[in-house]
């Protein structure tokens, strides 16, 4: 089998970067965190716990810095975890098995855990596949755009076993995540000279609570499917209500 090189990618995380390093040495004893200049101890942490640590430049997601981490590793393949992203056992003995495949990437899908005690199987956010194995040869770029997706030669496969996703922790957490990212979405949308009401603002509102909550089944999921269906119609009004402000400056 060809050899995996595993990236982090972290800002600010010592509170999860021990726990990512120990589900990824499921997969490979080689470990690089790709650092966005943190301001407390997870550089630290991450090399006490057999990382190689590389830091690159802030960014407020973490899409600028994956092929610069790309670029670090010295395995024939990478695999691409965030902080708060944890291989399991069954899929890291999938993905050695893949290195000697046809495929030059795969896509893996997330369990996408809510504040950390309920796996959203509704709403949307199942199976949630992302391109996270790559076989280094056949990469070619990913751009900085916040969400995209990179540009990879070859077939694409789909593992079959998923890799955990912590997602939100607090729904204080959930706010501050979504002042920063709603806000760089306005940004885009401004630029490319969206136009935006207030019939807008309601028509993205319901848009997304019919979304989630209705059309995927959200309510499924119980009183968190719920709520996360609710957040998630409050988080695309804020991208609009950002994108209202910035027009009428």
């Amino acid at each position: 089998m060809d050899s995996i090189t595993a990236i982090i990618h972290t800002y600010n995380e010592e509170h999860a970067i021990i726990e990512c390093i120990k589900s990824a040495k499921l997969l490979t004893n080689d470990i690089v965190v790709i650092d966005m200049e943190s301001t407390d101890t997870t550089r630290l942490k991450a090399q006490r716990y057999g990382a190689t640590v590389y830091t690159t430049t802030h960014a407020h997601y973490v899409e600028p810095a994956r092929t610069f981490g790309i670029s670090k590793a010295h395995g024939n393949w990478v695999c691409i975890l965030d902080a708060d992203e944890r291989m399991t056992p069954e899929l890291a003995q999938e993905l050695k098995k893949a290195t000697v495949s046809t495929y030059t990437h795969y896509k893996i899908p997330r369990k996408n855990i809510f504040v950390g005690k309920q796996w959203l199987k509704h709403g949307g956010w199942w199976p949630d596949y992302q391109v996270r194995f790559i076989k280094k040869s056949a990469f070619q770029s990913w751009s900085s755009h916040i969400h995209s997706t990179p540009i990879i030669t070859g077939n694409l496969g789909f593992s079959k076993y998923a890799f955990l996703h912590l997602f939100h922790p607090s729904l204080s957490a959930m706010v501050e995540k979504t002042i920063i990212y709603e806000n760089i979405e306005s940004q885009l949308l401004y630029a490319a000279g969206r136009i935006v009401t207030v019939r807008t603002l309601f028509r993205k509102f319901f848009g997304e609570l019919f979304r989630r909550l209705i059309h995927k089944l959200g309510f499924l999921d119980g009183t968190l499917g719920i709520i996360e269906s609710l957040y998630q119609a409050y988080s695309k009004t804020i991208t609009w209500l950002f994108l209202f402000e910035k027009k009428r400056q």
